[in-house]
């Protein structure tokens, strides 16, 4: 099947906001990412909202990364500079492969909106467990331009040149061989 032929397949997603304050009558954030993936044709797997804790937020995400439901998780809040913000030092140590492209794309999009206040946030992604796992800012407008800008297409599978949903079936070869 060429790639003009594909059809769209519906991914499994959960939406996890990291906040010590949020409830779920106002994580505007995580509506958002509900509201788009929903938009987009994709299924929401699963939704919490967890505090501000390295091990609260770690324990959540590997849970996740194991369901065979759940084929990519979004996190929302806990990127930034301040002594609470812990999201990437949870998910980091979990990644088996970082994607430095994701955080790359992400400050090059949001240099056009904010400046350089783009340098405060800490987002990140990466595969953990054959998952793919999102890290974004806590506010809204950062939800929609990591949606709209990137994850959008990329959880597409008729996007072309590439995509992540034609690769996830291989992101658990090295687990498949006995190790890397």
């Amino acid at each position: 099947m060429s790639a003009a032929e594909r059809s769209f397949i519906p991914l499994g997603i959960a939406v996890l906001t990291v906040s010590d304050t949020r409830r779920r009558e106002d994580d505007r954030s995580g509506d958002t990412l509900v509201e788009r993936l929903e938009a987009a044709g994709h299924r929401l797997a699963e939704r919490r909202i967890v505090p501000d804790e390295i091990e609260a937020i770690r324990e959540i995400v590997l849970a996740w990364s194991r369901d065979p439901a759940v084929d990519v998780v979004i996190t929302t809040g806990g990127t930034g500079f301040t002594g609470r913000d812990v999201t990437p030092e949870a998910l980091e140590p979990l990644f088996e492969k970082r994607m430095d492209g994701f955080s790359a794309v992400f400050h090059r999009i949001s240099f056009d909106k904010i400046g350089v206040s783009t340098i405060q946030s800490r987002a990140t992604g990466g595969v953990v467990n054959a998952t793919f796992v999102f890290a974004l800012p806590g506010s809204p407008g950062a939800c929609r331009d990591g949606w709209d800008h990137i994850l959008a297409a990329q959880l597409d599978y008729r996007h072309k040149p590439c995509n992540f949903v034609e690769i996830m079936p291989r992101l658990d070869e090295h687990l498949r061989r006995g190790g890397a």
